[in-house]
């Protein structure tokens, strides 16, 4: 991915009527109207909340994650005893049904939210950041380091933010444009069916390891992670459980087959939902130089969107429905989004701030529509979208025979000189 130095998102002066209000690549900036002023009042106002929540966490908030442990696993471990007798329909269905929800809310409102440290604040050694792994083929402490310290610190800055499309998806007009990502609505399907595999090869870093910016070394370490966490959850799941159903063991098999893939499918649209429908914002990487507290709150609350919807849709997706929050404050225990969200719109809209928000399914088909739209190279003046893509692939064929008639003229070289 590559960053356009043209367009920039960040506050440069005091006077409004100095900032372009639409940037060269066409798009609106949304804090053209602000002054820094404007920006610190936003970034106090935020602080204050932030500390007065912090500063109420207590017995409640304790019991609300610990109840959450607790029905969890009540719910997974019924599931399974229900699962040994899947080979008859109903208990297949039952069994099925109450997994996913399990593995879901395991993954969303407890591992999730718990790797953000967000209970840390109780000092249980059990429910600590440091110490919980979840039922996800990413190790802990890789998923750690790309999502809390990378993608967390540098949210939707082109160039800087590898959850921007992952390393593998074109979602903002100011990515470069490959001939690969013509396909990217077919990746996108695939990785929503194997998310949590992706999601372990991304924090592995493979792109920098094949690009050679990641040390083999530490490399092959992280790969020994990765392989010995995926061998415990396959086992569990595609081995131990199936055995212990004896005559039902395909049928509890194939169950938990669904289960997992139901909860990739689940996962990533929620993630998608979070960060890539339209009207939320991209930066540019000159736009958080020297950036202060306030104008990092400012690109939280544009580069994220909320999912509306009930408490049971809340708690099923982590509160990352509560995504704009989150962005926030990631540190803020999950069950208190809901409380701060009003205040978080209010604020917004007084600034003239899009609070960018909607029922699930339209907002994974604005996500799904900009892969798709995405997927094109940007439109030029006096080109057509199709004929830059036949451009690039014909180029890319000539590329493809030049090398090999490259390497056939080696070798031809090689033969003639070598001893009779």
């Amino acid at each position: 991915m590559t960053a356009s130095p043209t367009r920039t998102n960040r506050i440069t002066t005091t006077r409004p009527e100095a900032r372009a209000e639409v940037s060269a690549s066409g798009k609106r900036n949304p804090i053209a109207h602000l002054t820094p002023e404007d920006i610190e009042d936003i970034g106090r106002e935020l602080d204050a909340i932030r500390d007065e929540v912090l500063a109420s966490r207590g017995a409640a908030d304790a019991a609300y994650i610990r109840r959450m442990i607790r029905t969890q696993r009540s719910l997974e471990l019924a599931s399974r005893v229900v699962l040994l007798f899947s080979k008859f329909p109903p208990a297949f269905v039952v069994g099925t049904t109450g997994l996913t929800v399990a593995k879901i809310i395991e993954n969303t409102e407890i591992g999730h939210n718990i790797l953000h440290g967000q209970w840390d604040w109780m000092r249980d050694e059990k429910i600590h950041s440091s110490t919980w792994e979840w039922d996800f083929a990413s190790p802990a402490e890789q998923w750690k380091k790309s999502h809390n310290v990378e993608h967390h610190t540098y949210t939707n800055v082109v160039g800087m933010d590898n959850d921007l499309g992952y390393n593998i998806l074109r979602v903002d007009p100011d990515q470069e444009w490959k001939l690969h990502h013509v396909f990217q609505p077919v990746t996108n399907f695939f990785t929503a069916l194997f998310f949590e595999y992706g999601i372990a090869a991304y924090d592995l870093d493979v792109k920098g390891f094949k690009d050679g910016t990641k040390d083999k070394d530490v490399f092959m370490a992280d790969l020994k992670k990765v392989l010995k966490k995926l061998r415990a959850q396959m086992g569990k799941d595609y081995v131990v459980h199936p055995l212990l159903s004896g005559p039902s063991a395909l049928s509890t098999l194939l169950a938990n087959a669904i289960a997992n893939t139901a909860r990739n499918v689940w996962t990533h649209s929620v993630i998608f939902c979070g960060h890539f429908p339209d009207g939320v914002e991209t930066f540019e990487t000159e736009s958080i130089e020297g950036e202060t507290r306030g104008e990092w709150y400012v690109r939280q609350m544009l580069g994220s969107a909320n999912i509306s919807g009930s408490r049971f849709m809340h708690v099923m997706t982590g509160n990352l429905s509560h995504q704009i929050e989150h962005h926030l404050f990631p540190d803020m225990p999950s069950n208190r989004y809901a409380e701060i969200a009003p205040r978080i719109r209010a604020l917004m809209e007084r600034y003239g701030l899009r609070y960018v928000t909607g029922p699930l399914p339209k907002q994974v088909g604005s996500a799904w529509a900009k892969v798709f739209r995405h997927s094109l190279p940007n439109k030029r003046p006096g080109h057509s979208q199709l004929g830059d893509v036949v451009a690039a692939a014909r180029d890319a064929v000539t590329d493809v025979l030049d090398s090999t008639r490259g390497m056939w003229r080696r070798d031809r070289r090689s033969l003639a000189a070598a001893p009779a």
